[in-house]
């Protein structure tokens, strides 16, 4: 595994073997993404993206229960950062996304983290970080970052 600190680990695709180092590894990943930017986390079911932002959101600052918001399609917590965690899955469009309020309430810094965000693409803003989680063929999940541009 390279360093999780490092931008290029993430973009060459940086590899796990647990739940709880993938917690580690996003919970150093957070002080790579910089403050007002949307993170897409893209995956099949179970390839780790909820257990991504659980360390993500703990790295930004937050403390307490961090836990996936497939039922309320929006959690909200405080810390570093304000930080919105939406799962997408169940948006039937773009204007879902819209529904939820999310750029009338946020206050710099923020950050938005979507899970199944092709079911939201048209309604995201430019200049976002894509995230892509995979299941390896011995257990373990890479992740592997694009920037834009």
């Amino acid at each position: 595994m390279g360093s999780p600190a490092d931008l290029a680990s993430w973009t060459a695709g940086l590899i796990t073997r647990s739940g709880e180092e993938t917690e580690g590894a996003a919970e150093a990943f957070a002080a790579l993404l910089p403050p007002d930017t949307v993170l897409t986390l893209d995956g099949d079911l179970g390839t780790g993206k909820t257990t991504f932002v659980r360390g993500l959101v703990r790295g930004l600052g937050v403390t307490g229960d961090i836990t996936s918001p497939s039922f309320a399609l929006l959690n909200v917590h405080e810390g570093h950062r304000q930080v919105f965690h939406v799962d997408a899955y169940r948006l039937q469009s773009g204007a879902g996304l819209d529904d939820l309020m999310i750029w009338d309430v946020a206050r710099s810094p923020w950050n938005v983290l979507v899970e199944w965000p092709e079911r939201v693409a048209t309604h995201l803003p430019r200049g976002l970080w894509k995230l892509k989680a995979s299941i390896l063929a011995d257990g373990g999940h890479r992740y592997e970052l694009t920037l834009p541009g």
